[in-house]
């Protein structure tokens, strides 16, 4: 038996972001009609250890296709970024679902990087106004880059500002990407500057306490809230999250997980039912998603283990196809 090896840069070429954002359209909308099964995902948490190890199984059955397990295991270190390093470190594994048999194992930090901007991206096409493409990034590192991405294939961008609780964070994004871009991308002195008149929104921070407010906000615009996801830390304060329309990728999920969403019910701000629909209920038809011009919608990001699952097959895949990676024997 062999096992197919796949690095970060061949995951990077086999997963360009337009094709993600319709494997992600895909996974959740076969995650509403019942054709994946995944638990809650694990979360280690050491007492006194810099990291924190997530796990998140998947088994997925598309109709007509051959079904498969997806298993990744994650390691979130944070004081990686000071040091140059991704945050996210780990791995994905794919397994066949009729023997059984692992197919691949590759770099987990990619897979996350793109199928998450895949999955907010899904989530502006679906949400964001027509002609919005004033957008305002909240943070500055590897989810900023690939939600810049992201929201470049799904809505023509005007302008781009980006904050950072770093000055030089946003000033470096800045001179990464300029070069290659249409539209002006400028570094914001504050969230705030950076959120004037924007009508596209992504905040991707490791903030624990929110680092938007309500009154920033312009109508008509589309928030996806990414970087938080425990019970306990949140971007977002309540007055946004209340006065908006609420979509997630799950609610089993949210309502397990995401401190946007538990510390306002919490405090009484709103019930369970604010949750409008999950993303999969948009792409099936089942929730006609934005009502009104001037509202605002808000897409809480949690990441789900089907998307890692559907992304890593789609990679296996191609890399299958076009001869990519490493054979090992098993």
């Amino acid at each position: 038996m062999n096992l197919l090896i796949l690095s970060e840069s061949d995951v990077e070429r086999l997963l360009p972001m337009d094709a993600c954002i319709e494997v992600m359209a895909g996974a959740l909308a076969a995650l509403v009609r019942g054709q994946v099964l995944q638990p809650a995902r694990t979360l280690l948490r050491p007492a006194g250890a810099a990291g924190i190890m997530l796990t998140m199984p998947a088994y997925v059955a598309l109709e007509g296709a051959a079904p498969f397990y997806g298993l990744k295991a994650v390691l979130v270190h944070e004081p990686n970024v000071a040091n140059g390093k991704a945050s996210h470190q780990g791995a994905v594994l794919l397994f066949s679902g009729e023997t059984g048999e692992p197919l691949a194992i590759m770099n987990a930090a990619a897979i996350t990087a793109i199928r998450t901007a895949a999955v907010s991206g899904l989530a502006t096409r679906l949400l964001a106004r027509a002609d919005a493409g004033d957008l305002a990034l909240i943070g500055a590192g590897v989810q900023a880059r690939s939600h810049l991405a992201a929201l470049r294939a799904v809505r023509p961008l005007r302008r781009v500002r980006v904050a950072s609780r770093n000055p030089a964070h946003a000033q470096q994004f800045v001179e990464l990407f300029q070069a290659g871009a249409p539209f002006p991308i400028e570094a914001a002195p504050s969230v705030e500057a950076a959120m004037r008149g924007a009508d596209l929104i992504v905040t991707a921070t490791n903030a624990r306490e929110p680092v938007l407010q309500r009154q920033w906000i312009a109508p008509g615009a589309h928030i996806n809230a990414v970087g938080a996801f425990t019970p306990t830390t949140r971007e977002l304060d309540t007055a946004t999250v209340a006065d908006a329309r609420l979509f997630v990728d799950q609610r089993a999920a949210a309502l397990a997980e995401a401190g946007e969403i538990l510390l306002p019910m919490q405090a009484g701000a709103f019930g369970r039912d604010h949750i409008l629909a999950e993303l999969g209920e948009l792409v099936t038809g089942a929730h006609p998603g934005r009502a009104t011009r001037d509202e605002i919608t808000l897409f809480k990001s949690l990441g789900l283990p089907v998307e890692d699952a559907a992304a890593a097959d789609y990679v296996y895949r191609r890399a299958v196809a076009e001869g990519v990676g490493q054979n090992v024997a098993f």
